[in-house]
C-alpha cells in the first residue's frame, strides 16, 4: 500500500502540556524524537501526522476520517484522559475501520495500531481494541510506594535511561510495521547467518525483571525472531491457561525468567502468571523438539515465601528441570545461550567452519580432565591433581579470579573441550552439586559435539548428612570422608583411558 502518512498520533491534548514553563510537553518532545529514530532506521524522514490545535469540530471531524485510509500505522498515547475521550476513542475506532481497506488491521503477528502507555490505565479500562495488544510502558512502577512514574527525556538519569530504551524498541518495531507495508515485502527478516527465524515464548515476569526481559525480547527481534505472547495474558484463570498454551504451542523454546516477587495470580487459580506459565511449558515440554532456558540472577534472593519455595523447587525438583536448562548467571552470558539455541542444529552444523569444531577433537592425543571444585575448597583438590597428572592427563580447574562473565565462559569452554569431569563436593553444598551436574548435563549449550562420557563426584571432608546418603547413576562416586587413598581414583582413571 502507498500511504500519504506513516503514522498519525492519537493523543489527549492535556497530555502535552509541559508541567513547566517554556518547556515542551510530553508528546510534543516525544514527537520530535521518534521522528528522529525513524528517520535514522529508515534511511528517510517518516511522515508523522499530528494535529496540535485540534478544535473538535464536525467539520474537522469529517476532514480526520476521510483522511485516515491514508495512514499506515496509528500510536495511541493512552493515559487516564485518553481513555475518558470520546475524540480519542473515535479516533482510534475509525482507524481500525479503515484498515480493513488498507490491508487488515494485522501484519503476521503484529498490529498497525501502537499502544504507547504514557500513564498506566487498567486494562478492564481500555478500550476493547487495546485488550489484545501488547503496550509500550513510558512508565516504572516505584518498589516501595507502588507509584508509577513517568519516564521522560527530561527526568533523572535512570529515567532518561529508560525513556531512550523504550524508544528505540517501539522505532526499532515501527519500522518492522512500514517494511511489511511497502510493496513487495517479504515476510520477514531472517537470523543472522541465513538461518530461519522462529518463534520462542518470552515468558512475561514478575515486575521486577521487566527491563531484562525487554533486553531478550529485543535480542530474539533483533535477530528475526517472532516472539510470543503477542497478547496479553488473561487475568481468569482458565482464559489465561488455555492462552498459554495456544501460544506454547507455535513455539519450539520457552524462555523463563525469574525474579525475586512471586508475580500476578490471576482470578480462579492459586498460583502466579510466573510460575503457571513454567507449568505449561513443561507439559508442552513433553512434545519432541521444544526445550526451556530459565534464568536466575545471580545472588537471588527473595523476601516472598512463596517465591523462595518456587525457587527451591526450580533448583531441586527433577520434573521441572527435566528439559530445561537453568542458568544462574550474567545476564549477558545469559542471552548468548539464548541466541545459540535458537539456532538449529543442523544449521549450526552447516555454518560452522572446520577450524571452529570445538577442540574437543584435538590431534595433540592429551586426555583431559575438568577437576570442578567450589573456591572454598583450597589446596584440598591439589592431591587429586597432582594424581591425575601423573597418570598422563592434562587436568584443567576452574579460575576464580576476574570479571564473572570471563569466569563463567571459562567454565563453560572448559566443559566443551574435556574427555572427563571430577567433581570435588568438599566445603559446598548440595544445592552447588546439584547445579554443576545439571551443567555437565547441559555442556552441549557450550559447544560441545557430544555429552560428557566419564563423570565423577569425589566425596571429601567435611562429612554432612547429604554426602552419606549421596547416590546417583550420572557420575560414578567415590567416598573419602577419611583421607585420600589415590587408588580409589582409579575406576575412574580406566573408564577415563578407554573413553
Amino acid at each position: 500500500m502507498n500511504f500519504d502518512n506513516d503514522i498519525f498520533i492519537s493523543y489527549a491534548h492535556i497530555d502535552d502540556q509541559a508541567l513547566v514553563e517554556g518547556q515542551k510537553g510530553w508528546i510534543s518532545s516525544f514527537h520530535r524524537a521518534l521522528e528522529v529514530r525513524l528517520a535514522q532506521l529508515l534511511g528517510r524522514e517518516p511522515r508523522i501526522w499530528r494535529d496540535p490545535k485540534l478544535q473538535g469540530n464536525d467539520i474537522y471531524a469529517d476532514r480526520l476520517v476521510e483522511c485516515l485510509p491514508g495512514v499506515g500505522l496509528l500510536c495511541s498515547i493512552v493515559s487516564p484522559r485518553y481513555v475518558r475521550s470520546d475524540w480519542c476513542i473515535r479516533e482510534l475506532k475509525e482507524f481500525v475501520k479503515a484498515t480493513s481497506g488498507t490491508g487488515g488491521m494485522r501484519l503476521g503477528d503484529k498490529a498497525r495500531v501502537f499502544k504507547i502507555v504514557k500513564t498506566p490505565v487498567p486494562l478492564g479500562q481500555q478500550p476493547e481494541e487495546f485488550q489484545e495488544l501488547l503496550g509500550y510502558d513510558f512508565y516504572v512502577v516505584d518498589p516501595e510506594t507502588g507509584r508509577a512514574r513517568e519516564v521522560s527525556q527530561t527526568a533523572d538519569p535512570e529515567s532518561q535511561r529508560l525513556y531512550w530504551m523504550k524508544l528505540d524498541d517501539l522505532a526499532h518495531d515501527i519500522v518492522e510495521c512500514l517494511e511489511s507495508l511497502e510493496p513487495g515485502a517479504t515476510s520477514g527478516p531472517e537470523v543472522e547467518g541465513g538461518a530461519k527465524p522462529i518463534s520462542v515464548y518470552l515468558a512475561e515476569t514478575s515486575f521486577d525483571l521487566r527491563e531484562e526481559r525487554d533486553v531478550i525480547k529485543r535480542e530474539l527481534l533483533g535477530h528475526g525472531h517472532t516472539v510470543l505472547p503477542d497478547r496479553p495474558l488473561p487475568l481468569v484463570g482458565p482464559d489465561c491457561v488455555e492462552a498459554v498454551r495456544e501460544q506454547l504451542d507455535r513455539c519450539r523454546l520457552s524462555i523463563h525468567l525469574i525474579g525475586k516477587n512471586y508475580g500476578l495470580i490471576p482470578e480462579g487459580v492459586s498460583e502466579s502468571i510466573v510460575v503457571l506459565q513454567n507449568e505449561l511449558a513443561i507439559e508442552r515440554g513433553t512434545a519432541e523438539g521444544f526445550s526451556r532456558l530459565i534464568w536466575l540472577p545471580p545472588g537471588l534472593a527473595s523476601e516472598e515465601e512463596k517465591q523462595v519455595q518456587f525457587i527451591e523447587r526450580l533448583q531441586t525438583d527433577v520434573r521441572i528441570q527435566q528439559g530445561a536448562d537453568l542458568l544462574q548467571a550474567p545476564l549477558e552470558d545469559f542471552k548468548s545461550v539464548v541466541l545459540r539455541r535458537t539456532v538449529p542444529e543442523e544449521e549450526k552444523k552447516e555454518a560452522a567452519a572446520p577450524e571452529e569444531a570445538p577442540e574437543q577433537a584435538a590431534d595433540d592425543g592429551l586426555r583431559r580432565v575438568y577437576v570442578i571444585y567450589d573456591q572454598r575448597d583450597g589446596d584440598g583438590p591439589a592431591s587429586i591433581e597432582d594424581y591425575l597428572f601423573k597418570k598422563g592427563f592434562e587436568v584443567i580447574v576452574p579460575v576464580f579470579d576476574g570479571e564473572e562473565a570471563q569466569v563463567r565462559r571459562d567454565h563453560e569452554e572448559n566443559l566443551s573441550i574435556c574427555d572427563g569431569v571430577l567433581l570435588y563436593y568438599g566445603a559446598a553444598n548440595e544445592l552447588w552439586l546439584r547445579r554443576k551436574l545439571r551443567e555437565i548435563q547441559k555442556s552441549a549449550a557450550f559447544g560441545r559435539k557430544g555429552p560428557i562420557g566419564v563423570k565423577a563426584i569425589f566425596v571429601a571432608p567435611p562429612e554432612t548428612p547429604p554426602k552419606r546418603r549421596l547416590r546417583t547413576r550420572e557420575a560414578l562416586v567415590i567416598e573419602q570422608l577419611e583421607g585420600f587413598n589415590p587408588e580409589t581414583l582409579d575406576p575412574f582413571v580406566k573408564q577415563l583411558e578407554i573413553a
